[in-house]
């Protein structure tokens, strides 16, 4: 059946009822039965065609149920992370990051070696990019760990409340690259979720709990 040769306003009608942003299993149906109402008596819609359009109408109403269903799914889980999230408030959590806060005259870092290695520079900057203390660290394979206590190279003391962050150099006897990851430690205050996703406040630095590889009490 040619739809342009239908000259009654029911299709019309329907088109624009069904035209919002987004199509109901309603008004699919009232396509449907439009389209059979004005159809051409001298070109009839085929059995099969019709058979065709019904199955495209039931998988459209099945898969509008599926999209409700995920989508109560996907925010009964969010619910369930966020709530999960509360349990952490007041714990000391190890995750994957470079930045951190420094807190009563220090900031936990730390950094995973795919491999021993043969050297390890590091050096970590303050929130607008100036380096303000360098050094060296441990080259064991697996997670090393420092606490830098906010003092600076040339000896000044800096003041709680910066964030800081941790750059890792570290190579093996060949010169090739055996860093992996860093690490950040601090106690989590509260839970951030404008974001959509559930965010743990580190001292100030939001850090996903999906990074988390290890709690304290």
């Amino acid at each position: 059946m040619s739809v342009s040769s239908v000259t009654g306003n029911t299709i019309g009608s329907a088109v624009a009822q069904a035209s919002g942003t987004t199509m109901s299993s309603a008004d699919f149906l009232t396509l449907i039965v439009a389209e059979l109402q004005n159809q051409n008596p001298l070109d009839v819609t085929s059995t099969s065609d019709l058979i065709n359009q019904m199955s495209s109408y039931a998988n459209f109403d099945q898969q509008q149920a599926l999209n409700n269903q995920f989508g109560n799914l996907l925010t009964s889980f969010n619910s369930f992370v966020t709530l999960n999230s509360v349990n952490y408030i007041g714990h000391t959590v190890e995750a994957k990051g470079d930045t951190t806060t420094l807190t009563n005259g220090q900031a936990m870092f730390g950094y995973s070696l795919n491999s021993s290695a043969q050297s390890v520079s590091l050096t970590i900057q303050d929130a607008s990019g100036n380096i303000v203390w360098s050094g060296t660290g441990p080259g064991s394979a697996g997670l090393n760990r420092i606490a830098w206590d906010g003092t600076t190279n040339s000896g000044a003391q800096l003041p709680d409340g910066g964030q800081y962050t941790l750059h890792v150099t570290a190579v093996d006897a060949n010169g090739n690259s055996v860093y992996g990851y860093s690490t950040v430690s601090g106690t989590v205050s509260g839970i951030d979720t404008s974001s959509g996703t559930a965010m743990l406040d580190v001292g100030g630095v939001p850090i996903s709990i999906s990074n988390v590889i290890g709690v304290t009490s």
